[in-house]
């Protein structure tokens, strides 16, 4: 399955639910440092291009951003 990098283009504070503030970064998870505080990338399905974003998916990107603990389908970065 993809991996999609956050890159909000909206206003602050950002809709991680809006699949338009994610770029596709391919099958390989991509670099996400230390120390692990807000969203960096998902594992998602793909929709020509932009993640498909299902409410299971919110759920484990409110909880790891939440907890400061990453997910199988969601990585962090410190900004």
């Amino acid at each position: 399955m993809p991996w999609y990098s956050f890159n909000p283009i909206d206003t602050f504070p950002h809709d991680t639910a809006d699949p338009n503030n994610y770029s596709l970064t391919g099958t390989t998870p991509p670099n996400c440092p230390s120390p692990k505080l807000n969203l960096c990338a998902i594992q998602a399905s793909d929709n020509q291009g932009l993640p498909i974003i299902t409410q299971s998916l919110r759920t484990q990107i409110s909880n790891a951003v939440t907890n400061k603990v990453e997910t199988t389908n969601v990585l962090l970065r410190p900004n």
